[in-house]
């Protein structure tokens, strides 16, 4: 008799490690636990056990939820047939959750796969190796939960000696020693913020300042020796930079306020000033959207997801309000949904007149007392702009109620369903009768969107040059060399390559007005004919 030849098995082999310690090393964790692996294979050959050649290894990722990639590309391998058999050194190399490892078990079992750990033995085919399995997980759970409470108390006793313990360093300090230096230029410039903030007013008057000075953010270099950073300063991160304890020597840790070990950029008064300021134009601001007539502001969405912001055109004394989405608002029109821009008074309208009707079929009863602005905010949360719907996201009705207790004795049956729809058609701006779509005579270009093109054409031309001459090497040596990211000197490179006609209208402002330096280089055809057709067409 012939012997039974095995069936073939395929085995793939998963790595992870929790910390980026050490993973530069020639040897580490990931090829000793490959290596363990691999000789436990070849010692089941007879079995049938075969290696497959990829490698599927996640290092410096917490066993904590399964969103890893290595881990994700195992389980699509998985569900295409490719693998039979899960080789790991411990259990909690593959998750340290209970939760995710009955998901994992559940997914093995429906493609027939099995589940190996070479130092600790069981068959997860049997009830006994299932019990032994969560028993083993239970406590890989446990000690992963302890070691980070251990580490978020260390960091907490830390914070309270005004210790720094990582992250990123703000602008004004370097890290020396683990230790928080103050850099003189960063300083003086973290000064000069504060200051233009109390001086101009306004976040967008000192945003326009800061671009006019070419006040960029922190430069940071990266482990793998690239650099991010050096940007125009948004709204967000410049008002986080102005609310920054840091900068007056304190720390703050879960709302608690810390006296901190580092040296203070700014005196307490410049700080407390700008502090008052920022909160006087907070609450003028609120006042200022509260008497605004566009109340669907910060509710209505484009298709894509971009906010749609009150705006308004004037047209012989008289105002005609819309909303238009903020993509088209910041030259972004690539990125705006499939209806860009509304009439406020009929979306509005649409939108008041459907949530009143729908409070009153499920409450028995139109909520009528409530005024319009009031009834947006106590019942939607969001409203999507779409070609043939006005799609509304409802706020859950128990929020509703405890925003308002008298809805639960006048609509007590009031269940409503997270969304409605609308249908509607998508105006014609431009057709309506009394409103300003576009303006009537063709936009010129602003000094300073022609000055950035002109700047930005003028060193892709230089960077070219210093290439074909050879007086530096690469797209990455020209990034070290001006502190920006490589991608950013890709991206602007191809400037370098622009059609001479265009080059001139740009020059004498005849070219587009929405025309950006980032809309400009991507996707530059190679051909002048193919640029000017796609960029001068319409001027």
């Amino acid at each position: 008799m012939k012997p039974a030849v095995p069936k073939l098995q395929r085995c793939a082999i998963y790595t992870r490690k929790s910390t980026e310690h050490n993973l530069d090393l020639e040897f580490n964790s990931l090829d000793a636990q490959r290596e363990a692996c691999e000789a436990y294979i070849k010692s089941q050959a007879h079995e049938g056990w075969r290696l497959v050649p990829d490698h599927y290894d996640d290092g410096g990722l917490s066993g904590a939820s399964l969103d890893r990639p290595a881990l994700q590309d195992l389980l699509a391998d998985v569900r295409a047939g490719k693998i039979t058999v899960v080789v790991v050194y411990k259990v909690d190399r593959l998750t340290r959750s209970l939760a995710d490892f009955a998901k994992l078990v559940e997914l093995f079992d429906l493609y027939g796969v099995s589940f190996v750990s070479i130092t600790q033995s069981f068959n997860t085919t049997s009830s006994m190796g299932r019990l032994t399995l969560n028993v083993l997980l239970s406590f890989a759970q446990f000690e992963r939960e302890v070691i980070g409470e251990r580490v978020r108390d260390k960091i907490a006793a830390s914070k309270r000696k005004g210790l720094w313990v990582g992250g990123p360093v703000p602008l004004g300090y370097r890290c020396l020693d683990k230790k928080l230096e103050i850099v003189p230029e960063e300083a003086e410039t973290v000064r000069t913020i504060f200051s233009l903030y109390l001086e101009l007013g306004s976040m967008g008057a000192l945003i326009a300042e800061l671009d006019r000075r070419d006040v960029r953010t922190k430069v940071k270099g990266r482990r793998d020796g690239h650099q991010s950073g050096g940007i125009r300063f948004g709204v967000g991160p410049l008002a986080h930079l102005l609310k920054n304890r840091f900068y007056i020597g304190e720390v703050v840790y879960r709302g608690e306020v810390l006296r901190g070990e580092h040296e203070p950029i700014l005196n307490r008064d410049l700080f407390d000033a700008v502090q008052e300021k920022l909160a006087a134009n907070a609450v003028a601001r609120q006042v200022r959207l509260r008497g605004s007539a566009a109340f669907l502001t910060g509710r209505l969405f484009d298709d894509r997801g971009n906010r749609m912001s009150p705006t308004h055109a004037n047209k012989k004394g008289a105002r005609y309000r819309y909303y238009v989405s903020q993509a088209l608002l910041q030259n972004r029109k690539a990125e705006a949904g499939s209806i860009a821009r509304v009439p406020a008074p009929e979306t509005e309208k649409l939108v008041r007149d459907g949530v009143r009707r729908h409070l009153a079929a499920v409450g028995k009863g139109p909520p009528t007392i409530l005024a319009d602005r009031e009834l947006i905010e106590r019942h939607v949360a969001r409203v999507v702009v779409k070609p043939q719907t006005l799609d509304i996201c409802l706020i859950p009705t128990s929020e509703a109620q405890a925003e308002n207790p008298s809805l639960t004795e006048s609509a007590p049956n009031l269940h409503s369903p997270t969304m409605i729809a609308l249908p509607w058609t998508a105006p014609n701006l431009v057709a309506m009768k009394g409103v300003l779509h576009e303006p009537s005579t063709k936009p010129t270009m602003k000094p300073e969107g022609r000055d950035a093109l002109l700047t930005a054409i003028a060193k892709a031309r230089g960077w070219i040059d210093d290439i074909w001459l050879g007086r530096i090497a690469s797209f990455a040596g020209i990034a070290e060399r001006e502190a920006v990211g490589e991608r950013h000197i890709r991206l602007l490179a191809p400037l370098a390559f622009l059609s001479p006609r265009i080059i001139a209208a740009i020059a004498d402002g005849t070219a587009p007005a929405d025309l950006t330096v980032t809309g400009l280089a991507k996707a530059l055809p190679y051909s002048w004919a193919e640029q000017e057709r796609s960029i001068l067409q319409n001027t």
